[in-house]
C-alpha cells in the first residue's frame, strides 16, 4: 500500500474506532429521562452516571494507557481496549440499579481511555507539522460520525424497542474494528523499512532517534509531567480546553432533555434533528476549521489559537445563551446547528497545536494528560453541575429548572477565550524549544525559553 493511501487509510480506520468509541456517550445523553423513569432517579444521579462516574475511571487510566503507547505498541492498544469498551456499552443494557449502571459505566471509562491518545500519537508520526491541522481535523470527525449514529441510530432504537436493546446493539460493531486494527494498522516504530513523516525533527533528534527505533530514552513520569508543566503555552491550553469540556459537556450532555422537558419532542424525532444539527454542523466546521488552518495558516499556531479565542466567543458564548432564551424549538434547533458549527472550528487546530508543542516522545501522554483534566473537571463535573443545579432551581422554575441551569453555564466560555489568547502570545516560543529538543534534553538552554512559573497566567 503506497504512503500517501496508508495515510488516508490509517485516518478512516482510526476515525471509524473513534466514532464507535463516541457513540455511547451521546446515546447516553438522548436517554437520560427514559432511564430516570425506569430506574426512578434524581437530575443529581443522572448527572452523576453521564459525568464523574465514567470521567474519573476515563481520565485516569489514561496515563498510563498513554505511558505505554509512548514507548509500545500503539495499534495494540487500540484494539485490546476497542473490545473491552464494546462489552460494557452492551453490559448498559443489562442494569437494573443506580448503581449497577454506575459501575458499567466505569468500565466503559476504562476501556474507552485507550483511544485518543495512541491514536493522536500515531497521526502525529505519519503527517508533518503543517499537514496535522488537517490530519487531527479528520481524526475528530469521529465526534461527528459518532454523533449521527447515536441520535439517529439510538433515537429511533430507544423509541422502537427501548434503551436495553440500544445500549446492546451499540456495543457490537467494536469487536469488529478491534479486529481491523489488529490486523491492518502498522505500527511505525516497529517498522526499519517504514520511514513516518517526522517534518519538524531537526539533525541532532535524528541522530539521537534512528529510523526503526523506539525513540530516545523514556524520560521518568516526573520529567514529563515537568517538561510539560514548564511549557506556558500547554498550560494555557490544558486550562482553556478543560474549561471548554467543562461548559461543552455540562450543556451537551443535557441539551437532549432540555428539548425533550421545554418542547416535549419524542427521541425518534429528537434524535434525527440533533444528528443533523451535531453531526453534519460538527463534520463541517471540524472540516472547515482543519482546512482553513493549513491553507491560511500553516506553521502560524499564533494566528490560529487567536482565531479560536474569537470563535470560541461568539459560538459557543452567544449563540449557545440564544438557544435557551428561545421558546420556539424550530429556533433552538436552528442555533444549536450554528452553534455547533462555529464550536467545531476548533478542534484540529487546537489538537494540532498540542502535538506540535510537545517532544515527540511525549505526545500521547501530552494528550492524556489534557483528557485527564478535561475530562475530570468537564464531562466529569459539567454534567453533575447541570443536574446539581437543576434541582436547585425546580422549585422556581419547575419543568424549566434545566432551561436556566444551561443558560448559567454560557458565560463561562469567557474564560475559555481568556487562556486561549494568551496562549498565543507564548506559543511561538515553546514550538521553537520543543523543536530543538530543550524542553527535555538540554533543559539549561531551555531556560532562555521559559518564563517563571509564577508568571504562567500573565
Amino acid at each position: 500500500m503506497k504512503d500517501a493511501t496508508y495515510k488516508n487509510y490509517l485516518l478512516t480506520v482510526l476515525l471509524v474506532i473513534y466514532a464507535f468509541n463516541f457513540v455511547d456517550r451521546e446515546a447516553l445523553g438522548l436517554v437520560l429521562e427514559n432511564i430516570k423513569v425506569d430506574l426512578q432517579l434524581s437530575d443529581s444521579e443522572l448527572g452523576l452516571l453521564s459525568g464523574i462516574a465514567f470521567a474519573l475511571f476515563y481520565s485516569i487510566m489514561g496515563i498510563p494507557i498513554a505511558r505505554w503507547a509512548d514507548r509500545g505498541n500503539r495499534v495494540t492498544i487500540i484494539s485490546l481496549t476497542a473490545a473491552l469498551w464494546s462489552v460494557m456499552v452492551a453490559l448498559c443494557g443489562m442494569a437494573t440499579s443506580f448503581v449497577q449502571l454506575l459501575l458499567i459505566r466505569i468500565g466503559v471509562g476504562i476501556g474507552e481511555a485507550g483511544c485518543v491518545p495512541p491514536a493522536h500519537s500515531l497521526i502525529a508520526d505519519y503527517f508533518s507539522r503543517a499537514e496535522r491541522p488537517r490530519a487531527s481535523a479528520l481524526y475528530q470527525q469521529g465526534i461527528n460520525v459518532g454523533v449521527i449514529v447515536a441520535y439517529f441510530l439510538a433515537g429511533w432504537l430507544n423509541q422502537f424497542y427501548g434503551w436495553r436493546i440500544m445500549f446492546l446493539l451499540a456495543g457490537l460493531p467494536g469487536f469488529i474494528l478491534a479486529v481491523v486494527a489488529w490486523l491492518t494498522i502498522r505500527e511505525p516504530r516497529f517498522t526499519k523499512s517504514h520511514i513516518a513523516v517526522i517534518g519538524d525533527a531537526t539533525a541532532s533528534s535524528l541522530r539521537k532517534n534512528p529510523v526503526g527505533s523506539p525513540g530516545p530514552v523514556d524520560p521518568s513520569m516526573k520529567a514529563v509531567f515537568l517538561t510539560l508543566w514548564t511549557n506556558t503555552t500547554f498550560r494555557h491550553v490544558l486550562y482553556g480546553f478543560s474549561m471548554w469540556y467543562f461548559f461543552g459537556y455540562g450543556i451537551s450532555q443535557w441539551q437532549p432533555t432540555f428539548f425533550v422537558r421545554s418542547f416535549g419532542l419524542s427521541t425518534g424525532e429528537l434524535g434525527t434533528w440533533l444528528a443533523v444539527m451535531y453531526g453534519v454542523g460538527g463534520a463541517l466546521g471540524t472540516y472547515w476549521g482543519g482546512s482553513l488552518a493549513t491553507r491560511y495558516a500553516p506553521n502560524n499556531e499564533r494566528l490560529q489559537l487567536r482565531a479560536m479565542s474569537v470563535i470560541n466567543l461568539a459560538f459557543n458564548g452567544v449563540l449557545w445563551a440564544l438557544i435557551y432564551v428561545s421558546h420556539d424549538y424550530r429556533v433552538a434547533l436552528a442555533l444549536t446547528g450554528l452553534g455547533t458549527v462555529g464550536g467545531a472550528l476548533m478542534f484540529g487546530p487546537l489538537f494540532a497545536t498540542i502535538q506540535t508543542l510537545v517532544p515527540a516522545h511525549m505526545r500521547a501522554m501530552s494528550i492524556a494528560i489534557v483528557l485527564l483534566c478535561a475530562n475530570l473537571i468537564g464531562m466529569g463535573l459539567g454534567p453533575l453541575a447541570v443536574g446539581v443545579v437543576s434541582d436547585a432551581l425546580r422549585p422556581l422554575f419547575g419543568q424549566e429548572s434545566l432551561r436556566y441551569a444551561l443558560l448559567a453555564l454560557c458565560p463561562g466560555y469567557l474564560w475559555v477565550s481568556w487562556h486561549f489568547w494568551h496562549a498565543s502570545k507564548t506559543v511561538t516560543r515553546d514550538i521553537e524549544a520543543a523543536q530543538c529538543g530543550m524542553l527535555h534534553d538540554a533543559p539549561d538552554v531551555a531556560e532562555r525559553y521559559r518564563r517563571p512559573l509564577t508568571d504562567s497566567l500573565n
